[in-house]
């Protein structure tokens, strides 16, 4: 099996994560920050927004199950490609919308994507998502990982993630792991 990785930004790594995670043919989704300017940040400094790392999912794909194009559809249905530096209420350049690509190919298929979404009017605004080629990934803490699972009480996950969650399985429900 030769599985596929891509990075991808769209807002807190929390959704994102528990989304993927559920999606035929995703073997692995990684809460992390990529593309900053300091090694090993830590949480705590990527909020601080003086890191220029985004809040990341690195997903590991196989395209014999799920294709590039099934996993951009999800990521640009889940979030706002349209709000810059920021998902909601949570605002910095750590929640940028972002595609961290590992190769030509992969940039060339979200350019595609986009170009696709933009001339069908997807949104009523521009999309403002960057595609940039990984400079660097590091994994969350271990607390960050599986959060949404971990912690389904905690206020966020219940007004934010949960909802997100239920817009996914509401168009995507075909997606779905057995």
């Amino acid at each position: 099996m030769n599985l596929e990785e891509i990075t991808l930004g769209g807002g807190c790594f929390w959704c994102i994560e528990n989304i993927f995670a559920r999606v035929k043919g995703i073997t692995k989704a990684v809460s992390g920050y990529a593309n900053g300017d300091i090694e090993n940040p830590t949480y705590e400094q990527v909020c601080s927004g003086n890191t220029n790392h985004a809040e990341v999912v690195k997903i590991s794909f196989d395209p014999t199950l799920v294709s590039l194009d099934t996993v951009l559809d999800v990521f640009f249905a889940i979030h706002d490609p349209t709000t810059l530096n920021r998902q909601g209420n949570d605002i910095g350049t750590q929640y940028r919308s972002i595609i961290v690509v590992e190769n030509d190919q992969q940039q060339d298929a979200a350019l595609k994507k986009i170009k696709q979404l933009t001339d069908a009017n997807a949104f009523a605004d521009d999309i403002v998502t960057l595609v940039e080629h990984k400079k660097n990934y590091y994994a969350a803490e271990d607390y960050h990982q599986d959060y949404y699972n971990n912690n389904a009480d905690n206020q966020y996950c219940q007004l934010v993630v949960a909802k997100k969650i239920q817009k996914f399985l509401n168009n995507f429900s075909h997606l779905l792991k057995d």
